[in-house]
């Protein structure tokens, strides 16, 4: 029983279209409950991890039980058949990575019989994204584009009965404001979390203030961002003394009086006194408990037996006068009921990092753990974004073209993966991140495909494109060989960008033209020692080609470069240290007898700052149990003294000068180098690190960290971002929302850092913008700290089993790390006009395609998809096919309310006039995660908002608004 939803159709704006979005009869399935009794909503649920301690492909089919003992499809097969023995009886589900799995191997009358036990909501959907993503390490555009995937999954397969209206974050190690904030703007009534700082929830318990609002944006009006929050009581775990999985050792419900070891009573009086003390911290006389955990209900007879003899025997004392009253649940039927309580409800604005489970054990570390596997996700969502938009650019010929056939959704299933909270986190045993790696790689492989037909269509050459992934080492064939070749530069940005390129050549005379066949200025610089050392013969060019280039907003433009000359590397680097480089923004100057940084200015608005910058390590605490010592491991940072070691108090230098950039090339030590970088063009100054191997033969594990000293006088406080989108301010030693008895002063002081963090005092402001999510801290007064890399040689006994400690068959005595700093310095009130579009040009970096020899003359060297660029305050965040005519559009408002006199105001954006090559013919407004139109989404206590039906949208600050658009090709 379901139907087909049309859009809507206005006669002259929409064309009548229609897409799979079902409407299915939803029976009310809640359980009554009893308003003079205390109701306890017993929750059966399996946490499935995605990917942790097996690879996510091992646990849904049950291999390698030598490590864990867990098999999803034979969790979701028990489950099922336990859900039709007993009407009364519930289980929710979270991740549909799995689910979608094991749908596909069901037989049709299977299907038919799963779809009724969720049309009657036996089996109910929660969170419903491919995974539970991590919270701390994820950039919002990539968690959004994987809800997107697993409820759009549960919206075309189960209709609205099938769609989650609780989130559901019961096992990330902290949790991030703006995950709050894209919940309630995907539509959740509420969101349930087991993990919390032990000092807050033991404040929060004697409050009554583990259930509460948290307004989850300063700059979006509420309650469009507030989400109803609860905190679960004991983790996700069931009660202590009632778990009943195959895999627990508590006794079974023992009911034949007539036999030995009869226990329903000591079970009942237990049962009663938990709930009753749970009661006591919690606000209404309605209480949740999780009954399973990780990978439990693979027999799920267990734990369903037991769960009805639980129900009966406590609810039979109800004869007795008892008052308490036990029934199967749901998160959403549990909040249903906390609603209609209609109390009010401690707000919050802030967010629960850092997480620390006792005093000496703060969850920090794994902000930067796997510190080569956090790149790689995030070039690989740069990637995505890129096919993505070429997908819908380049047209059907884009997924079969002269180039074979291509596609995104193997990339797109391979991200939504790498969301997962022990997967991008790094928290994971090191065959699985080598896993999730080999999927990231082989989603690139089909996307590579789809780009160059895609490519091949806009440009009209069909000439094979060759991808050069290791140019951050200088390793491309094609460009160290060839005497000519070209090279096309996309730019998935929707504004024009400049950006510099480096390629590995032989020669030491190259010209380059641009699209036009204007001349452009180009150096050839020598490769620098340290990458000679990282390449370990992967690569043979001795110099680099640098020149900048310029790309049209969601366009390529196309460069040739022909050689001139053969021979020795150029002699152009000098081994003094020079005492400034500059370009007509930035001052740089450095003290000639260390050979690091002096100070920083900023030419165009006079403003200068003293500014320092090194390398320490901390000493991690070495794991020896018998004193009672944590060790930092994979989760935990947990260094055994506050002072860092320094690396090296001077360095070596070499420096380059030339009309395109300026280097500073640094050796602190055989395993710490950097390179300090400024091109002619550039407001932002780069520190190009590499860090490794990291030594260990001193048998100390070692977190090694750059740090920047300055003039700022920053009175203890600092700011991070929350995903890539709203600042925050920290500071130090202190919580918002309690009294915090600091512990740990340097681990208890680390922030995750997903795309950037400042300092700042009335005059000035340094930012810096990360190429990948880290962990920082301002630790000391103008000082400003992030965690590069890790090596560590114990496990921090938090379920991994292994230590961090990372090598590979290239660099087998250790890992090595290379990253990006850029850092700006500007005045407060205007700084964001520069962090904001420089993070998103890191984020969403442009994609260089090479092509040898000759270019055919009828080649299209230069395009665009968009007729004009996109004000400065707008970001195109996604263009996605989504269905043969139809394509996904958001676009953000990527300024908050408060940090830009020129960029916070609201924007209005003509869709009929965005595009060059498309017609919007019709549209149509959704909600964050596109599984339900805008002006039908219900929340408790909200209606949104309906806009006029019209081509011209407005952004207000901090604003995503998502469309799905009918389109033809021009």
């Amino acid at each position: 029983m379901r139907k087909l939803l049309s859009w809507r159709l206005e006669e002259e704006s929409f064309l009548h279209i229609l897409i799979n979005f079902y409407v299915f009869v939803c029976v009310q399935s809640c359980h009554a409950t009893k308003p003079n009794m205390l109701n306890v909503h017993l929750v059966p649920h399996t946490h499935d991890d995605v990917g942790w301690l097996k690879t996510v492909d091992q646990y849904f089919y049950g291999d390698r039980n030598d490590i864990q003992h867990a098999g999803v499809q034979y969790i979701l097969d028990s489950v099922v058949d336990q859900l039709l023995k007993n009407p009364d009886r519930r289980f929710i589900y979270v991740e549909t990575a799995f689910f979608y799995r094991w749908w596909k191997q069901q037989s049709s009358s299977m299907q038919q019989t799963v779809r009724q036990l969720v049309n009657e909501g036996r089996l109910e959907f929660v969170n419903g994204g491919w995974c539970m993503s991590d919270e701390a390490t994820t950039h919002y555009s990539a968690v959004i584009d994987q809800m997107t995937m697993g409820l759009r999954f549960l919206n075309e397969t189960f209709g609205a009965c099938g769609r989650p209206r609780v989130a559901w974050h019961i096992d990330p190690f902290g949790h991030a404001r703006e995950h709050a904030s894209m919940f309630a703007q995907m539509g959740y009534d509420g969101f349930f979390f087991g993990r919390l700082d032990y000092q807050d929830r033991a404040r929060r318990m004697m409050a009554k203030e583990q259930e509460l609002l948290w307004r989850a944006s300063d700059s979006l009006t509420p309650p469009v961002a507030d989400l109803f929050t609860g905190i679960l009581p004991n983790g996700y775990n069931p009660p202590e003394g009632f778990c009943w999985d195959q895999s627990c050792d508590d006794p079974p419900i023992r009911d034949d009086p007539d036999l030995e070891d009869y226990n329903v009573d000591d079970v009942v009086k237990r049962f009663m006194a938990i709930a009753e003390n749970q009661a006591l911290v919690y606000k209404t006389n309605h209480i949740i408990m999780t009954m399973g955990s990780d990978f439990q209900y693979e027999n799920a007879n267990l734990w369903y037996k037991n769960l009805d003899k639980l129900i009966r025997y406590v609810n039979g004392l109800q004869s007795n006068s008892s008052k308490v009253n036990v029934l199967y649940s749901t998160p959403s039927c549990y909040l249903q009921e906390l609603h209609r309580a209609n109390l009010t409800w401690a707000l919050k604005t802030d967010d629960f990092f850092p997480y620390a489970d006792s005093a000496h054990d703060f969850w920090t570390g794994y902000f930067t753990s796997r510190p080569a596997l956090k790149r790689y996700e995030r070039i690989s969502n740069s990637n995505l974004q890129t096919c993505n938009q070429l997908e819908v650019l380049g047209g059907p010929v884009s997924r079969k073209g002269p180039f074979g056939g291509g596609d995104s959704q193997t990339m797109k299933k391979a991200m939504a993966v790498a969301q997962h909270h022990d997967a991008v986190s790094g928290t994971e045993k090191q065959h699985v991140a080598n896993d999730y790696a080999r999927k990231l790689a082989s989603g690139w492989q089909h996307c590579q495909v789809l780009v160059s037909n895609s490519l091949a269509a806009l440009s009209g050459s069909s000439s094979e494109r060759i991808y050069c992934d290791n140019l951050n080492i200088s390793v491309c064939p094609l460009t160290a060989t060839s005497k000519k070749f070209s090279v096309s530069v996309y730019n998935p940005l929707a504004r024009p960008v400049t950006w510099p390129v480096r390629l590995p050549v032989n020669g030491t005379a190259y010209t380059v033209s641009d699209a036009n066949g204007k001349p452009v200025d180009c150096q050839v610089v020598p490769v620098s020692k340290a990458t000679q050392e990282v390449r370990r013969n992967r690569g043979f060019a001795v110099n680099e080609l640098v020149f900048q280039v310029q790309a049209p907003p969601l366009g390529y433009s196309t460069y040739s470069v022909s050689l001139l000359q053969d021979g020795s590397p150029p002699t152009s680097t000098q081994h003094r240290t020079p005492t400034v480089i500059q370009n007509k923004f930035l001052k740089v100057t450095f003290d000639p007898d260390t050979g690091l940084l002096s100070s920083l200015s900023n030419l165009e608005t006079q403003q200068s700052i003293k500014l320092t910058q090194n390398f320490y390590w901390y000493n991690a605490s070495d794991g020896n149990n018998s004193l009672s010592i944590q060790p930092s491991g994979a989760y935990i940072f947990r260094p055994n003294s506050s002072t860092p070691f320094i690396i090296s108090s001077t360095a070596q230098t070499e420096s380059i000068q030339s009309s395109v950039v300026q280097e500073v090339r640094q050796w602190f030590s055989p395993w710490v180098s950097q390179v300090v970088r400024l091109y002619a063009d550039s407001r932002a100054l780069e520190l190009e690190w590499t860090v490794g191997p990291v030594p260990i033969d001193d048998s100390l594990g070692k977190e090694v960290i750059t740090r920047l000293d300055t003039s700022i006088q920053t009175g203890e406080y600092f700011y991070t971002d929350s995903n890539g989108r709203e600042m925050l301010q920290r500071k130090k030693d202190f919580r918002p929302t309690w009294q915090l008895k600091q512990s740990e002063p340097i681990a208890g002081n680390y922030y995750p850092i997903n795309s950037r963090a400042f300092i700042k005092d009335d005059v000035d402001q340094l930012t810096v913008v990360t190429d990948r999510s880290q962990g920082g801290g301002s630790i000391h007064n103008g000082s400003l700290e992030i965690m590069l890399h890790r090596r560590l040689l114990y496990d921090d006994v938090r379920g991994v089993a292994e230590p961090l400690n990372e090598t590979s068959d290239i660099f087998p005595e250790g890992l090595v790390v290379r990253g990006r700093l850029l850092l700006s310095l500007d005045r407060p009130p205007s700084a964001a006009d520069a962090h904001r579009p420089l993070a998103q040009e890191v984020v969403l970096q442009p994609l260089l395609t090479f092509t040898d020899g000759d270019l055919n003359p009828n080649t299209r060297l230069e395009f665009s998809g968009l007729q004009a660029a996109l004000p400065p305050a707008v970001h195109l965040l996604t263009l996605s096919q989504w269905d043969k005519d139809s394509v996904l559009l958001r676009l953000e408002h990527q300024f908050q309310s408060w940090e830009s006199k020129v960029n916070s105001q609201p924007v209005t954006v003509n869709l009929q006039k965005l595009f060059s090559t498309l017609d919007v013919l019709g549209m149509s407004e959704l909600n964050l995660s596109a599984n339900q139109w805008k002006d039908e989404m219900k929340r408790f206590d909200w209606t949104p908002q309906k806009d006029p039906s019209t081509w011209e949208v407005t952004l207000r600050p901090m604003e995503i608004r998502t469309f799905l658009l009918r389109v033809s090709l021009r």
